[in-house]
């Protein structure tokens, strides 16, 4: 469901917590655009509420009686049209799987539920990041199909790609790749349908909080042919395994001995907002002067990346974005476009496709 141009945003509100109810509430009624349709106190009060109204996103909270928010998501998924879930959570280190699963099943997005120690410090940013997230989302082009999963097959199941067998420990390729906002779903979408000798190690800032990542990564590489880690300080890169830069840690890229690179981790300060930064990432990929790099950016809020992208190409990398029609927000790919970073704009299911080209796989 997408919110017609000039009329309010429609909000379901569900959590257990009235404080919280009231707390959300309040935030958004400070927004024109947003009109808060009701407020429900768990998973099956409000799944009916949502039968009733139709509202246009739910934010939706995972720990609550009777019916928690994962069991509710499977039944808001069920509904015709479908609506968007954010998820509201206090984004706990322990909470990494239940988030990561609730996005698996259909949730677009999460924020972090606004405590009261979060309002006392940082209650202007809480309230810009849940805004505009839900505007952004609820104004998207992009078709959601939530229901829509991974292609994945057992690798015995699975007819490589022809790859010459000297290559598959040679670290032909470096693979970048930037997501926010729908960054998971399309990350598996991804990394799920690349063949496990690739000769190319894949680099990828996804921005998350500390524990998710890790969380994610378990996820993706139990999916995938490829390896996928949560990435440590000092590793080395390989080919056929896939890097998640860990949350609140920027992730570099060194060159220390001919054709080998390891990754470095820090904690300085953020770049556009962030940390992990695909900026930081893209641009310390490009300063390592290898000779086949490809770098795409991936749906997301903000302009993160943008400029990354345009270091990369102009080291002689190729770029790929993400088209606007399959983003949840089209604002990173969209600003790497704009300042004429990128060379193929691609469909999601096309983006893999893309790679393998570039590679001379396909």
């Amino acid at each position: 469901m997408v919110a017609q141009e000039g009329k309010k945003i429609r909000v379901l509100i569900v959590d257990d917590s009235a404080f919280m109810r009231k707390i959300i509430s309040d935030i958004l009624k400070t927004d024109t655009d947003i009109e808060v349709v009701a407020t429900a106190r768990n998973g099956k009060d409000g799944l009916e509420k949502a039968i009733a109204l139709q509202p246009d996103i739910i934010t939706l909270d995972l720990e609550m009686p009777v019916m928690n928010g994962l069991e509710a998501l499977v039944e808001l998924m069920k509904l015709k049209p479908v609506p968007k879930v954010i998820i509201l959570s206090n984004l706990r280190y322990e909470d990494g799987d239940a988030v990561v699963n609730a996005l698996e099943i259909g949730a677009i997005d999460y924020v972090a539920k606004p405590t009261r120690l979060l309002m006392e410090h940082h209650a202007e940013q809480i309230r810009e990041e849940l805004i505009n997230k839900i505007k952004l989302i609820c104004r998207s082009k992009a078709t959601y199909y939530p229901q829509i999963k991974s292609e994945y097959k057992r690798v015995s199941d699975v007819k490589k790609y022809s790859i010459e067998s000297k290559s598959e420990t040679s670290l032909k390729y470096i693979i970048a790749i930037g997501a926010s906002t729908g960054g998971p779903k399309a990350l598996q979408e991804v990394l799920t349908k690349l063949p496990m000798n690739i000769p190319a190690a894949i680099l990828v800032v996804q921005h998350m909080p500390p524990g998710f990542t890790k969380s994610l990564a378990k996820r993706l590489d139990s999916l995938s042919r490829i390896g996928v880690k949560e990435a440590e300080d000092g590793d080395i890169l390989i080919p056929g395994r896939a890097y998640i830069a860990p949350g609140n840690h920027h992730m570099l890229i060194e060159k220390y001995m001919d054709n080998e690179y390891k990754i470095s981790l820090n904690k300085e300060a953020p770049e556009n907002g962030h940390r992990p930064s695909v900026s930081t990432m893209m641009k310390s990929v490009a300063e390592t002067g290898h000779k086949n790099i490809i770098a795409v950016i991936m749906t997301g809020m903000g302009n993160d990346g943008s400029d990354g992208m345009l270091k990369i190409k102009e080291a002689g990398g190729r770029t790929i974005a993400q088209d606007e029609s399959t983003c949840v927000v089209y604002g990173m790919p969209k600003a790497a476009v704009n300042i004429g970073a990128i060379d193929t704009i691609a469909p999601l299911h096309d983006i893999k496709t893309e790679i393998l080209k570039r590679m001379g796989v396909l």
